[in-house]
Parts: structure tokens; sequence; C-alpha cells
């Protein structure tokens, strides 16, 4: 687990690949939220 760890938040690499990670996931829930808020019925 800590070598997960270090991999993933000890170089820069790693962090922006996090961050791209987190904000896709980011925008398909805003997308999922906003499709849902659409489709409810007046």
């Amino acid at each position: 687990m800590a070598f997960w760890l270090d991999l993933m938040f000890g170089n820069a690499i790693g962090l922006m690949s996090m961050i791209v990670i987190f904000c896709t996931i980011g925008i398909m829930g805003y997308l999922m939220w906003m499709f849902i808020q659409k489709s409810k019925p007046e």
C-alpha cells in the first residue's frame, strides 16, 4: 500500500494522473446529475 501511495503521490506524473482521474469522475458525475435533472417530469 505504501508503494502505491508513493507511486501515485510521490512524483509529479502520478499526481497529475490522479488529478486527471478525479476531474474525469467529477465531470461525469456532473453530467449524470444534469441528465437526471433534465429528465425529471415537471
